[in-house]
């Protein structure tokens, strides 16, 4: 399970979701400025104010740099697989 934490009118955020839509992936998508908590929810998980802020299952793999570079070394199959 992929969940990523949004904002309406952020460019990486949308980078992010083509990314795992390229995957394969079909992410539980949260928007923190619709969802009340989600803000707060995602700062608890992560420890970071900013979006996009991805998760698989319970590992946080941070914001789209963070993601894209997980895919450049390989190793976001794997993390998919996993």
């Amino acid at each position: 399970m992929v969940t990523i934490y949004t904002s309406p009118s952020c460019a990486y955020c949308a980078m992010a979701k083509r990314l795992l839509a390229q995957k394969g992936v079909v992410a539980t998508e949260i928007d923190i400025a619709a969802d009340a908590g989600g803000m707060a929810d995602m700062m608890r998980r992560s420890g970071r104010r900013t979006v996009p802020q991805v998760f698989i299952g319970e590992r946080h793999v941070g914001g789209y740099d963070d993601l894209a570079r997980l895919e450049r070394e390989g190793g976001l199959d794997a993390a998919l697989a996993a």
